[in-house]
């Protein structure tokens, strides 16, 4: 079902679309995404998490201090958030990301070891423990794999079909996926109903 050509035509912007089209469908063989409308629900999905299968990683170069202190409550303020900005990415995630999803402190950098990453934006250590027992990989240990496209084809059909989302596919519920997917922030909510429209152009559904 998802072959180089599909992708490309979806996503005009990828780059090596063989090797990125070989490890989704292998991974979608072993999940529960074997219809076409289910296909275009999860396709739109990653096209909007990888912002048009373009990158495999969370963008944290932020530019904007006002946006970055609004987006994230571990900012404080204007002034804190200039200050992550000159010192980076890396002080960024690890600041923000610090004891949530399992993740320690700023000082153990797991905000930035374990920063979104893959198709699904996988996000926290817990969240890479968790399906990296599903898949049988050490992604807690080695969470590097996250970011190639065989393993983070793994994840993301492991997730999707760990929360239940080719039932809400087949009903054709757009928002109820992104839920699950974003959470209750929605994000991208306009942008991931629109590429589900385009999606089923490509594969049907």
């Amino acid at each position: 079902m998802i072959t180089a050509e599909t992708l490309k035509k979806f996503a005009p912007r990828i780059a090596d679309p063989d090797r990125h089209a070989a490890a989704l469908e292998a991974a979608r063989q072993a999940s529960t995404v074997d219809t076409p409308r289910r296909l275009s629900h999860f396709m739109a999905q990653i096209f909007v998490e990888t912002g048009g299968f373009t990158a495999m990683e969370e963008n944290l170069n932020y530019r904007n201090p006002e946006r970055l202190d609004l987006i994230f409550s571990a900012v404080n303020g204007t002034d804190d958030a200039k200050s992550l900005i000159a010192r980076g990415p890396q002080a960024i995630a690890n600041r923000v990301y610090a004891k949530r999803l399992g993740n320690g402190n700023e000082a153990s950098g797991d905000g930035w070891r374990y920063r979104g990453s893959g198709y699904k934006q996988l996000t926290g250590r817990s969240n890479y423990r968790a399906i990296g027992a599903i898949v049988g990989m050490p992604l807690e240990d080695q969470p590097d794999l996250a970011r190639e496209p065989e393993a983070a084809a793994r994840v993301a059909f492991a997730f999707w079909d760990a929360n239940g989302c080719s039932p809400l596919a087949d009903r054709g519920d757009t928002d109820g996926i992104t839920r699950k997917v974003n959470g209750p922030g929605m994000l991208g909510a306009k942008e991931r109903r629109e590429a589900a429209i385009k999606a089923s152009g490509v594969w049907g559904g």
